[in-house]
């Protein structure tokens, strides 16, 4: 059983230094690289923050019940995120953007490769955490 909790903490630990450098790229491309975020962005970023803090403190001492904390704000991050995935490569229609002033939604500030924009990086950021506090949940849950 022991080795079924190290396990699930290294997973929460991840899930933190997801959390971490998501947030830390987030604040860095908008304070530092003046990139404005549009309500998409912002929404997203509400869901991430708190969990550098969530899964920080679910650390030390380790506590499973984190998961049940965690989990929910990953998984609306990652449909915040999916959405504005969707929108930004035109399966949704620009219409049903809740960005009705100022940055719009569907503004690419960055294209890394021809591909890679910051919602599909928040995507990402969002999957890996899903993927990572999952597979904590079902370690402790054994």
């Amino acid at each position: 059983m022991m080795g079924n909790t190290n396990t699930a903490w290294l997973l929460v630990f991840s899930a933190w230094l997801v959390a971490a450098v998501a947030t830390l790229g987030a604040l860095f491309m908008s304070e530092i690289m003046g990139f404005a975020p549009c309500v998409l962005c912002w929404y997203q970023r509400i869901f991430m923050f708190p969990l550098v803090l969530i899964l920080a403190l679910g650390l030390f001492p380790f506590d499973p019940k984190v998961l049940r904390y965690a989990l929910p704000l990953a998984t609306m991050g990652l449909l915040v995120a999916g959405f504005h995935v969707l929108l930004t490569v035109g399966v949704i229609p620009e219409t049903l953007a809740p960005c009705r002033d100022g940055i719009p939604c569907k503004a690419l500030q960055i294209e890394w490769f021809g591909f890679v924009t910051i919602p599909l990086l928040s995507f990402f950021a969002f999957l890996a955490l899903n993927l990572l506090l999952i597979s904590a949940y079902l370690k402790t849950s054994k």
